[in-house]
């Protein structure tokens, strides 16, 4: 788990070698329109360099041509050069709109990759990674990662087949000043080398910068709330001044380094223009004048793409780090994944057992120990005991959100471990305290978008579990918008909903984890009233603080420590006058205060 935390933070440098290959197999599924792209970029910038022969003839020619002539030859080189620009660009369409079709479909398989793998990690690797950091990597990197495909590659494979042609076409012209401008050449790729090991180091940095200032982002907008209680605003301003000027600082240094590339690759370009005008002029070169303009034009668009291939290497690396850091994601190996035995299950009769069961979050740090109990179906139990007893990771370990270290957990006695993960949660219907509600309308909660719930099937869960008392007194009924986290509706309204969604999905084992704490008394009375009912529904595991509302289980689990410690009914394990008997006198005793 450290390992895979390191590569999350970006700690772990993947060899460009490697990215490469990682990258190769998402193109080779497209590698007929990558080629057909690659034919296009040839015509395009063949067709682009010959236009400096064209001012090169017509330079020649008017130096020895009377007008009449002239004119019937000017007239004859514009509508060639005419036709020669309307193919190029004809060209450099088709490509762009090849490669922009190519590049979004690529970068649309891997955004779902990387979101399907978020999906796949179990919540014990969720609490280790921050929440701000992954979504950079869907969001972020990905649009990097598209720029690449539909915009820097392209640009970069124009650029050096215009430098390799361009030079070929000078050495035509004259192979001394394109011997003294391969000095110029030899200079400029070793500036490049080196800028290229700096400014990967620098977006190294800069991305891990902008990370952590989301992931702060991220966690404190959404405590806001708590933020404002505590009067925190003024220290918390101090901390995110602390990580903006961070990447400030990160972005200032890359903003610098290539503030110095672009300068030294222009004094070098300006330098090779003077030499060529200082020795192009001399008669022993031997070129015409219209050899030298030629020349020029040639040098210009030689020096030109060398000058983009910067800006290109700026958005290479920052694609690069982008690559890295999904490939990193990619490589955190899920904790909790399917068996490839694992089989599907249409129903669950509900029967569950623990055969010595032992979890721990972090090794060494035992939560449960040993834990033994069988369930049978249809049975209502009820989990007590103090916080960190081990309470709710039963309750987790049963829908396989984190992975036992030792023993069994069965379900109609087949491990779970043998049941596919999909097919064991969708019989497992969970309620939980703090209720997710995602934005859109009440019955885009409940339905969680399945189209094939009817609306009287909706309308009847919501009547089962009591929800439509405070649903039909709503403006637009089931049609009602619901805002980030359902923050519009009260805990206790967004509790029924729950229920709602969990009956209208048929579940056969029930879970219900602090349900019906921090409710308001009439809500309360609601919910009870739908728990009663739907205990008929299928097997139902309870975890409640408040003793009052599990009386009625057919057996109540005390855990300790993380040990089962009692089990047994209400007033059986008030007769052992033991844990469970301690902990009801002393919730008399606080609710016996409360009411005076």
């Amino acid at each position: 788990m450290e390992e895979d935390l390191m590569k999350l933070k970006g700690d772990h440098h993947i060899p460009s070698s490697v990215l490469i290959k990682k990258l190769a197999s998402y193109v080779k599924k497209y590698w007929k329109q990558f080629l057909l792209a690659g034919l296009l970029i040839i015509l395009n910038v063949a067709l682009d360099i010959i236009t400096p022969l064209f001012t090169k003839a017509i330079t020649d020619y008017l130096s020895n041509a009377n007008e009449q002539s002239t004119v019937t030859y000017i007239i004859s080189f514009a509508v060639g050069y005419f036709l020669l620009c309307v193919g190029n660009q004809a060209f450099l369409y088709l490509e762009a709109m090849l490669l922009q079709r190519t590049g979004q479909k690529i970068i649309y398989e891997l955004r779902m990759e990387v979101f399907t793998h978020i999906e796949n990690m179990s919540q014990n690797q969720f609490n280790d990674m921050p929440v701000g950091s992954l979504v950079t990597r869907v969001a972020n990197y990905t649009a990097n990662m598209s720029d690449l495909f539909t915009t820097t590659l392209v640009a970069m494979m124009r650029n050096i087949f215009t430098i390799v042609g361009v030079y070929i076409i000078m050495i035509s012209l004259s192979p001394l000043l394109s011997l003294i401008l391969l000095g110029f050449v030899i200079v400029v790729f070793i500036i490049s080398f080196y800028f290229r090991n700096i400014v990967s180091k620098l977006y190294r940095k800069e991305r891990g910068c902008l990370s952590d200032l989301n992931t702060f982002l991220n966690e404190n907008l959404g405590g806001m709330k708590i933020i404002q209680i505590f009067n925190q605003e003024v220290r918390k301003a101090d901390e995110f001044d602390n990580k903006n000027n961070a990447y400030y600082k990160a972005r200032i240094k890359v903003m610098t380094a290539f503030a110095l590339y672009r300068p030294a690759i222009s004094f070098i370009y300006y330098l090779a223009i003077g030499i060529t005008f200082l020795v192009g002029i001399q008669p022993w070169i031997g070129l015409s004048a219209g050899g030298i303009v030629a020349f020029y034009l040639y040098l210009s668009r030689f020096f030109n793409p060398v000058q983009n291939l910067a800006d290109q290497l700026n958005n290479l690396q920052r694609a690069r780090t982008a690559s890295e850091r999904l490939f990193n994601l990619l490589e955190v190996e899920p904790e909790v994944l399917d068996a490839p035995d694992a089989i599907d299950i249409d129903h669950f009769e509900g029967k569950i057992e623990f055969k010595d069961v032992w979890f721990a979050y972090k090794p060494g740090e035992w939560i449960l120990k040993g834990i033994n109990f069988v369930i049978e179906p249809k049975q209502s139990i009820a989990f007590i005991g103090a916080t960190g007893s081990g309470k709710t990771t039963i309750l987790s370990l049963i829908v396989r959100n984190y992975e036992i270290a030792e023993g069994q957990i069965l379900i109609d006695d087949i491990d779970i471990k043998k049941i596919k993960i999909a097919s064991l949660r969708k019989a497992i219907g969970q309620m939980l305290q703090d209720v997710f509600l995602f934005s859109g309308s009440i019955k885009s909660n409940i339905t969680l978008h399945d189209e094939t719930f009817t609306d009287e099937q909706i309308n009847e869960a919501c009547v089962y579990v009591n929800a439509d008392r405070f649903i039909n007194k709503l403006p637009n009924k089931l049609e009602e918008e619901v805002i980030e986290r359902g923050e519009n509706f009260s805990q206790g309204e967004r509790q029924l909903l729950s229920f709602a969604r969990t009956v209208l999905h048929q579940p056969q084992i029930l879970i219900l984890d602090e349900a019906t704490a921090n409710i308001d008394t009439e809500t309360e009375v609601l919910i009870q009233e739908s728990l009663e009912k739907m205990k008929s529904i299928g097997t139902m595991l309870i975890v409640a603080h408040r003793l009052s509302t599990i009386q009625k289980c057919d057996q109540i689990f005390v855990l300790k420590d993380g040990v089962l410690l009692e089990r047994g009914n209400h007033q059986s394990l008030l007769a052992q006058k033991g844990e469970y008997f301690k902990l009801y006198q002393l919730q008399f005793d606080e609710d016996l205060q409360n009411s005076n």
